[in-house]
């Protein structure tokens, strides 16, 4: 007889359940300053909780295929109508279908690191190899590297993934770059998560009228303030949404996550106000710490912030550890191009994000 471990797929053999301890830890002790997750400071608009209630009274019946907020979608993003977009629980569903429709095992997977780790965790469980290219780290800036990905691509690739703004870096990738790589013709995922920091003028969803291989993706965790709700969705041509919609698991999106989306697309106002809080307070904590010699802050378009303190001749765990005796939880982020100074802080409260500030001129010994 066989034991049970002959009988998993291979290329699953080993692989963990994903645990966010970070924000384990966040849960266990609320007290703690949660500046880690890229989540939005601000609770739900009343326009937003009020869609929460009347639809929790409906929690009986099963949703719908979610044609309303569908078409508004549509409506936002200039394409023709609900057929062009795919909903999910958060993007990273939507990731996740997207890539099972595409990956056999052996395919090959490129994404631009640093990067959102949800490529990496659905690729390999579909038995993909990561082809990871570096963006370049240059007059203290992280730069895309348009032309490695290009030379990246080999007959195995199955998928090219990126951010824009990216995850970690917080910067736009130059809209021409995004041309030359859809017109490889290969699967081509564009992950706008916190595009609407920046505003939608910023989107390459245009290219998803004259490319049948780009797909764009989006959540409502981020600049709506929805990461609780998990709401996410992608645009793309009519006859590759309905092929990847094959994928869904049927009522995929419960009642009270769509209707509370489509309350978040209509309270524009909502929107404006967070949008325009959290680019303050980035100009804030950036100028804040602007100050501190050899201290690296990268210019993001998010609501995050990069850091490299390796120049200071301390480490980002060093930080880390002393940003939790003041009760704060960063985000740390591995060794790379040369220094362990690394880590990231996501934009909180007005006072998080004073108290944070207060925090690094302290371990740096610049206190005012």
């Amino acid at each position: 007889m066989k034991n049970i471990e002959e009988y998993y797929a291979p290329w699953v053999k080993g692989i963990p359940m994903y645990i966010s301890s970070h924000i384990e830890k966040a849960w266990r002790d609320p007290s703690l300053h949660r500046m880690m997750s890229n989540e939005n400071p601000n609770p739900p608009s009343n326009k937003v909780f009020e869609a929460m209630q009347k639809y929790a009274k409906m929690a009986n019946r099963y949703p719908d295929q979610g044609l309303v907020v569908r078409t508004k979608i549509a409506e936002i993003n200039g394409v023709d109508g609900p057929q062009n977009v795919m909903i999910g629980n958060g993007s990273s569903e939507v990731f996740d279908n997207i890539f099972r429709m595409f990956i056999v095992p052996g395919d090959e997977v490129i994404q631009h690191t640093p990067c959102f780790g949800i490529y990496g965790l659905r690729g390999k469980l579909l038995g993909a190899t990561m082809v990871s290219v570096p963006m370049v780290y240059k007059d203290k800036n992280l730069l895309f590297d348009p032309d490695a990905i290009l030379n990246a691509i080999t007959e195995k690739t199955k998928i090219i993934a990126i951010a824009n703004p990216n995850n970690p870096t917080g910067n736009f990738m130059a809209a021409e770059h995004f041309v030359r790589i859809a017109e490889t013709g290969i699967p081509f995922v564009i992950d706008e998560a916190y595009v609407e920091y920046a505003g939608l003028g910023m989107s390459q969803v245009e290219l998803t009228k004259k490319y049948k291989n780009v797909l764009v993706t989006r959540t409502l965790s981020k600049a709506y303030g929805l990461a609780g709700m998990r709401f996410g969705y992608t645009i793309g041509p009519k006859e590759v949404i309905d092929q990847i919609s094959g994928s869904l698991l049927p009522w995929n999106v419960g009642t009270i996550p769509m209707w509370a989306a489509l309350a978040a697309f209509e309270d524009t106002e909502g929107l404006a106000e967070r949008v325009k809080f959290n680019n303050e307070q980035v100009d804030f904590i950036t100028e804040s710490l602007s100050i501190i010699p050899g201290f690296v802050v990268f210019p993001s378009k998010a609501n995050y912030i990069l850091m490299d303190c390796g120049a200071t001749g301390k480490t980002g765990k060093e930080v880390l550890a002393f940003a939790e005796t003041r009760g704060i939880i960063l985000r740390g982020e591995s060794a790379k191009y040369g220094s362990d100074g690394w880590f990231r802080v996501t934009i909180g409260t007005r006072e998080e994000n004073q108290l944070f500030v207060d925090t690094i001129l302290e371990f740096f010994g610049m206190e005012k």
